[in-house]
């Protein structure tokens, strides 16, 4: 899966601002604290090129990708334009065919976190009378959303936080991945702490996920409830599966923070849809390393079958009845699984787009 988290500092060369190219940005409404109109030139151009590159990954690696997981704060700092860009790549990632996550990390009370799941999935829905006191037209979904398929949330302020966005995203066909063992140091500062009754506070989240998953199993056996579970600490992966038998892992950290894919296998006990591993900096800059144009990025890792499959090889538990597989060979990024990609489809589809394991459409 490609994670992008664009650096205006750090992109692709040849992705500014063109003709066709970021047209969406241009005009989007921003300003600058005192309406200065050079300002908001710049935030368009600068969102604009961040639209050019983030279109330029998806393009080079879709072929070999089943996701893109947005870093919703690298969009949103550039204001209106960058939240006109997050939508823009949003739509492009889906023309690809690929799954959408949002990764903002929410969590709040729960009449927040009901408005924090319109903005990423459905949109915001008008009554009938508030839309006729506002003379408006569109009986529903009046302010759009995001259209995410997958989000992912904070679950440290309990069960009445993230409860709303698991209700909006089965409403929408979509799914959530909760904070439970993240991949930076720092999370050993409170993740890790022991409870009295027993176990590791991330073992307690992990028990709620898994609770909360089980109203919606897939024909597949997953749930639409996942968990972030970091690939730098790959010794908490079994106890993880034990705790969470039906839960999809979103695994973040494997190339630019340590993780490595060989790592990984108890993260797909339950078959080769079990994970979604997450690259971002390792796919965005390999022509830093192995030089070459950054375009050629697809072409960094192996085919399918060699090293750097986290299942072995082995054979198991197949979802080939929820997504469309054609398992034609295709080189693929440095990071990114080949079993899961042909698992959730991401090798040539049959379909028209991905389908998540737990989804019917």
């Amino acid at each position: 899966m490609l994670g992008l988290d664009p650096h205006p500092a750090a992109l692709w060369p040849g992705v500014g601002v063109a003709p066709g190219v970021a047209p969406e940005v241009l005009d989007s409404g921003a300003a600058s604290p005192g309406g200065d109109a050079p300002a908001k030139r710049i935030a368009e151009r600068i969102a604009g090129a961040v639209l050019g590159h983030c279109r330029a990954l998806i393009d080079a690696v879709a072929p070999a990708c089943v996701a893109v997981k947005l870093q919703l704060a690298y969009f949103e700092r550039l204001g209106p334009p960058g939240a006109a860009a997050l939508f823009a790549v949003a739509k492009h990632a889906r023309a690809q065919g690929l799954l959408v996550i949002a990764d903002g990390k929410r969590g709040d009370i729960d009449v927040t976190a009901v408005a924090y799941a319109e903005a990423l999935f459905g949109g915001l829905e008008l009554p009938p009378d508030v839309v006729r006191d506002l003379d408006l037209e569109a009986p529903l979904d009046v302010v759009g959303g995001l259209g995410a398929d997958l989000i992912t949330v904070n679950p440290l302020m309990g069960r009445d936080a993230i409860e709303p966005f698991i209700a909006a995203a089965r409403v929408a066909g979509a799914g959530v991945f909760v904070l439970v063992r993240t991949s930076n140091p720092g999370a050993a500062d409170i993740l890790d702490l022991k409870l009295l009754g027993g176990g590791a506070v991330w073992e307690r989240l992990a028990l709620l996920v898994a609770e909360l998953g089980r109203a919606g199993m897939g024909e597949s056996g997953l749930s639409d409830v996942g968990a972030v579970v970091g690939a730098t600490v790959p010794d908490h992966l079994v106890r993880a599966r034990e705790l969470m038998p039906s839960s999809v892992f979103l695994l973040p950290g494997v190339g630019a923070q340590g993780g490595r894919v060989e790592d990984l296998a108890p993260a797909f006990a339950p078959g080769r849809g079990g994970g979604l591993i997450t690259a971002s900096r390792s796919i965005a800059g390999a022509h830093l390393i192995a030089g070459g144009d950054p375009a050629d990025v697809r072409d960094v890792n192996e085919r399918p079958g060699e090293e750097g499959d986290p299942t072995g090889g082995e054979d198991r538990p197949e979802h080939d009845d929820v997504v469309g597989v054609d398992a034609s060979p295709v080189r693929v990024v440095e990071g990114v699984d080949v079993a899961l990609q042909q698992d959730l489809g991401a090798v040539r589809l049959a379909g028209p787009a991905h389908r998540l394991p737990f989804r019917r459409r």
